[in-house]
């Protein structure tokens, strides 16, 4: 979590075969593309088709639009076992959705299972 990150709100969806685990702060754009850097993505971040819904309504819950409907947010996945990122051990797949608010301050959503 960095230093400087505000609203932060987090959740765990309990599920049978495998929790996901989300995350969401604000912080400043340098800080969230950093973030999204260090997972290692195959792709850096790029903005995806804004017209598909999204296919579960998680980030809801913490009271958030899900960065999937928000016109502009950036996406990067990552498989941390697939690229050898023993820091992520515990976790298959790790997206992450930035998303910027104004000049100063970028939203980060981040998704993992």
């Amino acid at each position: 979590m960095p230093e400087n990150a505000t609203e932060v709100k987090g959740a765990v969806q309990i599920n049978p075969q495998e929790d996901i685990y989300l995350l969401s702060f604000v912080t400043d754009e340098r800080t969230a593309v950093e973030m999204a850097e260090d997972l290692r993505p195959e792709q850096p971040l790029r903005i995806r088709n804004q017209d598909l819904p999204p296919s579960t309504k998680l980030f809801g819950h913490l009271g958030l639009a899900e960065p999937q409907s928000e016109k502009g947010a950036r996406w990067a996945g990552v498989c941390p076992p697939c690229v050898g990122d023993s820091r992520r051990s515990e976790v298959q797949w790790i997206e992450i959705h930035v998303l910027g608010l104004d000049a100063d301050t970028t939203r980060v959503y981040l998704q993992a299972f």
